[in-house]
């Protein structure tokens, strides 16, 4: 499954010629496991927006999206652009693609929910580069002091914040912020889902450290030259072929 996952990643964007490819590929594993523990009270939010193609392959490998769909993203009058859009996927709860807007949507979300006393739990993906925004730690800080214990926060510590301002220490700053804290391979499927299910009387943030491009290594060794590009012709066969 989650090689027939990445597969669709890469042929929406060889389609398209455009895409995020490697910050998509780096949370395949965290998509499917958060999906595949959550019940109909859960939501999941998807803060990086720009590597919505990986929510997209998913959503099409379970049959939510249509094939011609996906393969027309980017396109005109397309129902998937570069970021999700609620209004044209019902199962996109929060559109999102401006980088520190999805965590402060969950907060309000799981704040919702707990003053209602209704069921579920609110799980935010964000990007480590992501983490360099104000309003990120502004909603750390709020969550903690609200007590939102029905609130995941999955991080994709992919490495991506080297190029801007590194996010050291992830795992002491947050746990400043008086938050349970958990580091975890973000490839290991059955160790994201373990991580998810886990229960706390604080919010939750994990630590999912991955690898931008993962599944292609000429992608993983070079993620900065791939960040915003599509393969050529003979690269998709040779990246189809290695997958």
């Amino acid at each position: 499954m989650i090689k027939d996952i990445r597969k669709l990643i890469l042929k929406a964007a060889y389609n398209a010629g455009h895409g995020h490819i490697p910050s998509a590929m780096s949370i395949v594993e965290i998509i499917t496991a958060i999906h595949d523990i959550k019940n109909n009270d859960d939501v999941f939010i998807l803060s990086k927006g720009h590597g919505c193609l990986a929510y997209y392959a998913y959503l099409c490998y379970k049959g939510k999206i249509e094939l011609n769909d996906l393969l027309n993203f980017g396109k005109r009058n397309s129902i998937l652009g570069g970021h999700p859009d609620k209004n044209k996927i019902k199962d996109i709860y929060a559109s999102t693609g401006s980088l520190g807007h999805g965590l402060p949507i969950a907060v309000g979300t799981a704040l919702a929910r707990t003053i209602k006393k209704l069921p579920g739990r609110v799980f935010c993906l964000i990007g480590d580069g992501e983490s360099n925004e104000g309003s990120i730690w502004e909603s750390f800080n709020i969550a903690k002091n609200l007590n939102l214990n029905n609130l995941i926060c999955i991080i994709d510590n992919n490495n991506s914040q080297i190029r801007s301002l590194p996010s050291s220490n992830l795992n002491s700053k947050l746990s400043s912020f008086g938050w349970e804290v958990q580091e975890i391979d973000g490839h290991d499927l059955e160790g994201v889902k373990n991580s998810c299910i886990l229960t706390s009387n604080k919010p939750m943030a994990i630590i999912a450290n991955t690898v931008k491009g993962k599944g292609i290594k000429e992608i993983e060794d070079d993620m900065f030259a791939w960040h915003h590009r599509a393969p050529n012709k003979e690269e998709y066969k040779s990246f189809i072929k290695s997958l």
